[in-house]
Protein backbone atom coordinates (compact mmCIF):
# COMPACT_ATOMS: atom_id res chain seq x y z
CA UNK A 1 0.00 0.00 0.00
CA UNK A 2 1.30 3.37 -0.90
CA UNK A 3 1.43 6.67 1.04
CA UNK A 4 -1.26 7.97 -1.33
CA UNK A 5 -3.84 4.84 -0.48
CA UNK A 6 -3.04 5.21 2.87
CA UNK A 7 -4.34 8.91 3.23
CA UNK A 8 -7.45 7.88 1.09
CA UNK A 9 -8.03 5.36 2.77
CA UNK A 10 -8.38 7.32 6.35
CA UNK A 11 -9.83 10.05 4.32
CA UNK A 12 -12.47 7.43 3.13
CA UNK A 13 -13.34 6.40 7.39
CA UNK A 14 -13.58 9.92 7.70
CA UNK A 15 -16.15 10.07 5.08
CA UNK A 16 -17.85 7.29 6.60
CA UNK A 17 -18.14 8.77 9.72
CA UNK A 18 -19.52 11.80 9.06
CA UNK A 19 -22.24 9.39 7.39
CA UNK A 20 -23.05 7.77 10.27
CA UNK A 21 -23.06 10.38 12.83
CA UNK A 22 -23.81 13.79 10.58
CA UNK A 23 -26.29 11.48 8.57
CA UNK A 24 -27.60 10.48 11.58
CA UNK A 25 -28.20 13.95 13.00
CA UNK A 26 -29.59 15.25 9.59
CA UNK A 27 -32.39 12.69 9.74
CA UNK A 28 -33.12 13.31 13.29
CA UNK A 29 -33.86 16.78 11.18
CA UNK A 30 -36.51 15.00 9.11
CA UNK A 31 -38.24 13.40 12.01
CA UNK A 32 -38.69 16.51 13.49
CA UNK A 33 -40.56 17.96 10.64
CA UNK A 34 -42.96 15.23 10.53
CA UNK A 35 -43.27 14.82 14.47
CA UNK A 36 -47.28 16.52 13.52
CA UNK A 37 -48.60 19.68 15.54
CA UNK A 38 -46.82 21.63 17.96
CA UNK A 39 -48.94 19.51 20.93
CA UNK A 40 -48.77 15.68 19.66
CA UNK A 41 -45.03 16.20 18.20
CA UNK A 42 -43.71 18.07 21.30
CA UNK A 43 -42.66 14.36 22.69
CA UNK A 44 -40.64 13.48 19.54
CA UNK A 45 -39.29 16.81 19.15
CA UNK A 46 -37.10 16.80 22.67
CA UNK A 47 -36.70 13.71 21.97
CA UNK A 48 -34.65 14.72 18.61
CA UNK A 49 -33.90 17.79 20.71
CA UNK A 50 -31.90 16.10 23.44
CA UNK A 51 -30.87 13.39 21.14
CA UNK A 52 -28.40 15.35 18.81
CA UNK A 53 -28.17 18.52 21.14
CA UNK A 54 -24.93 17.73 23.00
CA UNK A 55 -22.86 16.38 19.59
CA UNK A 56 -24.05 17.74 16.68
CA UNK A 57 -21.11 20.17 16.34
CA UNK A 58 -19.23 17.50 17.39
CA UNK A 59 -20.35 15.07 14.34
CA UNK A 60 -19.56 17.93 11.83
CA UNK A 61 -15.66 17.58 12.73
CA UNK A 62 -16.07 14.65 10.10
CA UNK A 63 -16.54 16.73 7.27
CA UNK A 64 -14.38 19.54 8.15
CA UNK A 65 -11.12 16.45 8.63
CA UNK A 66 -12.82 14.73 5.42
CA UNK A 67 -12.46 18.39 3.48
CA UNK A 68 -9.15 19.67 4.63
CA UNK A 69 -7.38 15.87 3.91
CA UNK A 70 -8.90 15.89 1.08
CA UNK A 71 -7.27 19.45 -0.49
CA UNK A 72 -4.53 18.84 1.49
CA UNK A 73 -3.38 14.54 -0.21
CA UNK A 74 -4.76 15.51 -3.89
CA UNK A 75 -5.25 19.14 -4.80
CA UNK A 76 -5.66 18.53 -8.27
CA UNK A 77 -8.66 16.36 -7.75
CA UNK A 78 -10.15 18.69 -4.94
CA UNK A 79 -9.67 21.46 -6.70
CA UNK A 80 -12.05 19.99 -9.96
CA UNK A 81 -14.14 19.01 -7.40
CA UNK A 82 -14.85 21.96 -5.92
CA UNK A 83 -14.90 24.32 -8.85
CA UNK A 84 -17.08 21.96 -10.85
CA UNK A 85 -19.48 21.36 -8.19
CA UNK A 86 -19.48 24.53 -6.37
CA UNK A 87 -23.43 25.22 -6.38
CA UNK A 88 -24.40 21.85 -4.68
CA UNK A 89 -21.84 22.22 -2.17
CA UNK A 90 -22.69 25.95 -1.41
CA UNK A 91 -26.23 24.68 -1.09
CA UNK A 92 -24.87 22.34 1.23
CA UNK A 93 -22.84 24.26 3.35
CA UNK A 94 -26.02 27.32 3.50
CA UNK A 95 -28.60 24.41 4.51
CA UNK A 96 -25.54 23.31 7.13
CA UNK A 97 -25.23 27.20 8.35
CA UNK A 98 -28.85 27.93 8.54
CA UNK A 99 -29.65 23.98 10.39
CA UNK A 100 -26.91 24.70 13.12
CA UNK A 101 -28.19 28.72 13.47
CA UNK A 102 -31.77 27.37 13.40
CA UNK A 103 -31.24 24.79 16.28
CA UNK A 104 -29.34 26.85 18.41
CA UNK A 105 -32.50 30.12 17.82
CA UNK A 106 -35.20 27.80 18.28
CA UNK A 107 -34.09 26.71 21.95
CA UNK A 108 -34.18 30.30 22.99
CA UNK A 109 -36.87 31.66 21.38
CA UNK A 110 -39.84 32.48 23.41
CA UNK A 111 -42.71 33.55 21.52
CA UNK A 112 -44.20 29.95 19.23
CA UNK A 113 -44.43 31.82 15.96
CA UNK A 114 -40.28 32.33 16.25
CA UNK A 115 -40.35 28.37 17.43
CA UNK A 116 -42.52 26.76 14.42
CA UNK A 117 -40.32 29.99 12.29
CA UNK A 118 -37.04 28.14 13.89
CA UNK A 119 -38.12 24.83 13.54
CA UNK A 120 -39.43 24.91 9.71
CA UNK A 121 -35.83 25.94 8.95
CA UNK A 122 -33.96 23.77 10.77
CA UNK A 123 -36.21 20.44 9.46
CA UNK A 124 -36.24 22.08 5.92
CA UNK A 125 -32.27 22.21 5.98
CA UNK A 126 -31.76 18.47 7.52
CA UNK A 127 -33.42 17.36 4.72
CA UNK A 128 -32.20 19.12 1.38
CA UNK A 129 -28.24 19.90 2.55
CA UNK A 130 -27.80 15.60 2.89
CA UNK A 131 -29.58 15.22 -0.88
CA UNK A 132 -27.14 18.31 -1.78
CA UNK A 133 -24.05 16.27 -0.25
CA UNK A 134 -25.28 13.49 -1.86
CA UNK A 135 -25.49 14.79 -5.41
CA UNK A 136 -21.49 15.73 -5.32
CA UNK A 137 -20.86 12.09 -4.42
CA UNK A 138 -23.01 10.75 -7.44
CA UNK A 139 -21.16 13.57 -9.59
CA UNK A 140 -18.08 11.66 -8.75
CA UNK A 141 -19.28 8.51 -9.28
CA UNK A 142 -20.66 8.74 -12.68
CA UNK A 143 -17.17 10.27 -13.64
CA UNK A 144 -18.74 13.58 -14.52
CA UNK A 145 -16.15 15.62 -12.90
CA UNK A 146 -13.22 16.24 -15.12
CA UNK A 147 -9.77 16.75 -14.10
CA UNK A 148 -9.23 21.16 -13.97
CA UNK A 149 -10.70 23.92 -13.35
CA UNK A 150 -14.32 24.29 -13.78
CA UNK A 151 -13.58 21.84 -16.79
CA UNK A 152 -17.37 20.15 -16.20
CA UNK A 153 -20.63 21.60 -16.27
CA UNK A 154 -21.67 23.49 -13.53
CA UNK A 155 -25.40 22.13 -13.30
CA UNK A 156 -25.48 18.57 -15.42
CA UNK A 157 -21.99 17.79 -13.84
CA UNK A 158 -24.50 16.90 -10.55
CA UNK A 159 -28.11 17.60 -11.68
CA UNK A 160 -28.36 13.93 -13.57
CA UNK A 161 -30.46 11.01 -12.80
CA UNK A 162 -27.27 8.97 -10.93
CA UNK A 163 -26.75 12.29 -9.01
CA UNK A 164 -30.27 12.51 -8.15
CA UNK A 165 -30.56 9.17 -7.07
CA UNK A 166 -27.47 9.37 -4.47
CA UNK A 167 -29.24 12.54 -3.19
CA UNK A 168 -32.69 10.72 -2.57
CA UNK A 169 -30.80 7.88 -1.37
CA UNK A 170 -28.50 9.84 1.31
CA UNK A 171 -32.04 11.90 2.34
CA UNK A 172 -33.54 8.25 3.08
CA UNK A 173 -30.23 6.71 4.77
CA UNK A 174 -30.45 9.63 7.17
CA UNK A 175 -33.49 9.45 7.68
CA UNK A 176 -33.27 5.54 8.62
CA UNK A 177 -30.56 5.70 10.46
CA UNK A 178 -31.90 8.60 12.87
CA UNK A 179 -35.21 6.45 13.27
CA UNK A 180 -32.67 3.56 14.60
CA UNK A 181 -30.97 5.18 17.18
CA UNK A 182 -33.72 7.44 18.42
CA UNK A 183 -35.59 4.13 18.92
CA UNK A 184 -33.28 2.90 21.92
CA UNK A 185 -32.67 6.77 22.86
CA UNK A 186 -35.85 6.41 23.60
CA UNK A 187 -35.94 2.85 25.49
CA UNK A 188 -33.26 4.45 27.54
CA UNK A 189 -35.09 7.52 28.58
CA UNK A 190 -38.24 4.98 29.69
CA UNK A 191 -40.23 6.24 26.42
CA UNK A 192 -42.08 3.13 26.08
CA UNK A 193 -44.21 4.77 22.84
CA UNK A 194 -41.74 6.69 21.66
CA UNK A 195 -39.68 3.85 21.29
CA UNK A 196 -42.19 1.84 19.46
CA UNK A 197 -42.95 4.90 17.24
CA UNK A 198 -39.57 5.45 15.83
CA UNK A 199 -38.88 1.48 15.68
CA UNK A 200 -41.71 1.67 13.00
CA UNK A 201 -40.53 4.40 11.34
CA UNK A 202 -37.56 2.56 11.24
CA UNK A 203 -38.78 -0.34 9.80
CA UNK A 204 -41.29 1.59 7.11
CA UNK A 205 -37.94 3.67 6.01
CA UNK A 206 -35.65 0.93 6.25
CA UNK A 207 -38.01 -0.85 3.51
CA UNK A 208 -38.23 2.22 1.64
CA UNK A 209 -34.23 2.64 1.61
CA UNK A 210 -34.06 -0.69 0.13
CA UNK A 211 -36.48 -0.56 -2.34
CA UNK A 212 -34.68 2.66 -3.58
CA UNK A 213 -31.54 1.17 -3.44
CA UNK A 214 -32.62 -1.69 -6.22
CA UNK A 215 -34.87 0.88 -8.41
CA UNK A 216 -31.76 2.69 -8.66
CA UNK A 217 -29.75 0.52 -9.63
CA UNK A 218 -30.68 -0.05 -13.27
CA UNK A 219 -30.94 4.08 -13.18
CA UNK A 220 -26.89 4.06 -12.62
CA UNK A 221 -26.48 1.04 -15.27
CA UNK A 222 -28.18 3.37 -17.93
CA UNK A 223 -25.59 6.64 -16.47
CA UNK A 224 -22.76 5.26 -15.48
CA UNK A 225 -22.03 2.20 -16.67
CA UNK A 226 -18.25 2.51 -14.93
CA UNK A 227 -20.12 2.53 -11.62
CA UNK A 228 -22.67 -0.14 -12.43
CA UNK A 229 -19.52 -2.25 -13.43
CA UNK A 230 -17.70 -1.88 -10.61
CA UNK A 231 -20.30 -2.48 -8.36
CA UNK A 232 -21.16 -5.88 -10.10
CA UNK A 233 -17.71 -6.82 -10.46
CA UNK A 234 -15.12 -6.44 -7.51
CA UNK A 235 -17.58 -4.82 -5.16
CA UNK A 236 -20.03 -7.10 -5.87
CA UNK A 237 -18.64 -9.05 -2.11
CA UNK A 238 -19.10 -5.54 -0.44
CA UNK A 239 -22.89 -5.04 -2.07
CA UNK A 240 -23.88 -8.60 -0.87
CA UNK A 241 -23.09 -7.97 2.55
CA UNK A 242 -24.53 -4.50 2.70
CA UNK A 243 -27.80 -6.46 1.19
CA UNK A 244 -27.47 -8.79 4.00
CA UNK A 245 -27.18 -6.02 7.00
CA UNK A 246 -30.01 -4.55 5.75
CA UNK A 247 -31.95 -7.37 6.00
CA UNK A 248 -31.02 -8.48 9.29
CA UNK A 249 -31.28 -5.00 10.50
CA UNK A 250 -35.19 -5.24 9.75
CA UNK A 251 -35.48 -8.39 11.83
CA UNK A 252 -33.81 -7.32 14.36
CA UNK A 253 -35.55 -4.40 14.55
CA UNK A 254 -38.77 -6.47 13.78
CA UNK A 255 -37.52 -8.84 16.79
CA UNK A 256 -37.10 -5.21 18.98
CA UNK A 257 -33.31 -6.04 19.37
CA UNK A 258 -32.55 -2.22 19.79
CA UNK A 259 -28.27 -2.67 20.24
CA UNK A 260 -27.38 -5.11 17.84
CA UNK A 261 -29.22 -2.98 15.05
CA UNK A 262 -27.62 -0.08 15.80
CA UNK A 263 -24.28 -2.01 14.29
CA UNK A 264 -26.50 -3.62 11.38
CA UNK A 265 -27.99 -0.49 10.55
CA UNK A 266 -24.42 1.33 10.57
CA UNK A 267 -23.07 -1.56 8.77
CA UNK A 268 -25.44 -1.39 5.91
CA UNK A 269 -25.02 2.65 5.49
CA UNK A 270 -21.04 2.23 5.66
CA UNK A 271 -21.11 -0.76 3.19
CA UNK A 272 -22.39 1.46 0.62
CA UNK A 273 -19.72 3.59 0.97
CA UNK A 274 -16.86 1.61 0.66
CA UNK A 275 -18.51 -0.71 -1.93
CA UNK A 276 -18.41 2.61 -4.74
CA UNK A 277 -15.19 3.02 -3.51
CA UNK A 278 -13.87 -0.13 -3.87
CA UNK A 279 -16.03 0.31 -7.45
CA UNK A 280 -14.11 3.09 -8.48
CA UNK A 281 -10.28 2.44 -7.51
CA UNK A 282 -8.11 3.53 -8.51
CA UNK A 283 -10.02 6.09 -10.53
CA UNK A 284 -10.54 9.88 -8.55
CA UNK A 285 -11.66 11.41 -11.79
CA UNK A 286 -11.93 10.50 -15.10
CA UNK A 287 -8.10 9.82 -16.36
CA UNK A 288 -6.81 11.02 -12.72
CA UNK A 289 -5.94 8.31 -10.61
CA UNK A 290 -5.11 7.95 -7.15
CA UNK A 291 -1.13 7.97 -7.82
CA UNK A 292 -1.74 10.85 -10.04
CA UNK A 293 -3.81 13.19 -8.14
CA UNK A 294 -1.31 12.46 -5.18
CA UNK A 295 0.94 15.25 -3.60
CA UNK A 296 4.67 14.48 -2.63
CA UNK A 297 5.18 11.91 -0.40
CA UNK A 298 7.30 13.90 1.29
CA UNK A 299 3.87 15.93 2.16
CA UNK A 300 1.51 12.94 2.18
CA UNK A 301 3.52 10.58 4.93
CA UNK A 302 4.28 13.53 7.53
CA UNK A 303 0.21 13.73 6.98
CA UNK A 304 0.02 9.88 8.06
CA UNK A 305 2.40 10.28 11.07
CA UNK A 306 0.21 13.85 11.88
CA UNK A 307 -3.15 11.61 11.77
CA UNK A 308 -1.99 8.68 14.00
CA UNK A 309 -0.33 11.34 16.79
CA UNK A 310 -3.69 13.27 16.19
CA UNK A 311 -5.80 9.99 16.41
CA UNK A 312 -4.08 9.64 20.12
CA UNK A 313 -5.83 12.42 21.33
CA UNK A 314 -8.95 12.66 19.18
CA UNK A 315 -10.12 9.25 19.51
CA UNK A 316 -10.20 9.39 23.48
CA UNK A 317 -12.00 12.78 23.94
CA UNK A 318 -14.67 12.02 21.66
CA UNK A 319 -15.43 8.56 23.15
CA UNK A 320 -15.16 10.50 26.20
CA UNK A 321 -17.90 13.42 25.33
CA UNK A 322 -20.09 10.24 23.53
CA UNK A 323 -20.16 8.47 26.55
CA UNK A 324 -20.35 11.65 29.16
CA UNK A 325 -23.98 12.43 27.49
CA UNK A 326 -25.24 8.88 28.35
CA UNK A 327 -24.65 9.02 31.90
CA UNK A 328 -27.42 10.11 34.29
CA UNK A 329 -29.55 11.45 31.46
CA UNK A 330 -31.02 8.75 29.38
CA UNK A 331 -30.68 10.32 26.44
CA UNK A 332 -27.34 10.58 24.40
CA UNK A 333 -26.03 12.37 20.89
CA UNK A 334 -28.02 10.92 18.03
CA UNK A 335 -25.33 9.66 15.90
CA UNK A 336 -22.93 8.04 18.68
CA UNK A 337 -25.29 7.01 21.20
CA UNK A 338 -24.94 3.32 22.87
CA UNK A 339 -26.82 1.22 24.71
CA UNK A 340 -25.50 0.01 28.45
Amino acid sequence: MTAADAVLAVLWAGLTLYALFGGADFGGGLWDLLAGGAERGRAQRELIEHSIGPVWEANHVWLIFVITLFWTAFPPAFAAFAATLYIPLTLAALGIIARGSAFAFRKVADEPWQQHLFGAAFAFSSVVTPFFLGTTLGAVASRRVPPGIAAGDPLTTWWNPTSITTGVLAVAATAYLAAVYLTADARRAGEPALAEAFRLRALVTGVVLGALTFAGLPIVRADAPDLFAGLTGRALPLVVACAAAGVVSLVLLATRHYLLVRLTAALAVAGVLWAWGVAQYPVLLPGLTVDAAATDDGVLRPVLWVLGAGAVVLVPSLLYLYSLFQRGTGVTGTGSSRDR
